[in-house]
């Protein structure tokens, strides 16, 4: 008896572990690169600089299309961070935009990473909406809330994915506060408006 056999199939098991191990590191490493442009790409649509931000998610597309060629089966789940910015930085683009945020299959990405994603977003839709607050523009700050909120409805049910969607039910108790928040920043500045208004007509 020899281990002839044996040492055919390890020597071929190592080198098919080998590649593994190597495009994890390379995924681990690259994929940072990824966040930290969906990151700039936010700040920049906050800023209101549109064309930055889509210069930025334009790279990040070019990147994802490029390492995805390494995430076979075993490693795709070190895609989905990268994704899930990269949908959270669209749908916030899409909105600003006045646009129909894009499916799952238009950004190829995949369902996990579109669900934390759209998840995300509400936080950042908060921010926008303060923002519009902050500056009296209430009938917009009303627009992005319905948005908002009926994002928040649409991925409600998703917290019954929690085991397979990793955080899922957390980012959506979250997001019910932000929800509630937000609605009572706006009720609260819809009456400071129509009080306003109600002096000015006796002021007449």
């Amino acid at each position: 008896m020899t281990l002839k056999n044996v040492k055919l199939s390890l020597d071929k098991i190592s080198k098919s572990l080998a590649e593994v191990q190597d495009n994890r590191e390379f995924l681990l490493k690259n994929t940072r690169e990824i966040i930290i442009l969906c990151s700039r790409s936010i700040i920049s649509v906050h800023k209101g600089d549109l064309k930055t931000a889509k210069k930025n998610l334009a790279e990040v597309d070019l990147l994802l299309k490029k390492y995805r060629k390494k995430a076979t089966a075993k490693l795709q789940r070190y895609l989905v961070t990268s994704e899930q910015e990269y949908v959270e930085a669209v749908c916030l683009l899409a909105v600003v935009e006045g646009k129909e945020i894009p499916s799952d299959k238009k950004l190829k990405v995949m369902g996990e990473s579109y669900v934390l994603g759209l998840l995300d977003c509400v936080g950042e839709l908060k921010r926008m909406i303060f923002d519009k607050i902050r500056i009296g523009d209430t009938e917009n700050a009303l627009k992005t809330f319905d948005i908002m909120e009926n994002l928040y409805l649409h991925l409600y049910t998703f917290s019954m994915y929690d085991k397979v969607v990793k955080e899922a039910r957390r980012k959506i108790d979250v997001n019910r506060i932000l929800v509630d928040d937000v609605r009572g920043a706006i009720t609260e500045e819809k009456r400071r408006s129509e009080l306003i208004k109600a002096l000015n007509k006796l002021k007449k």
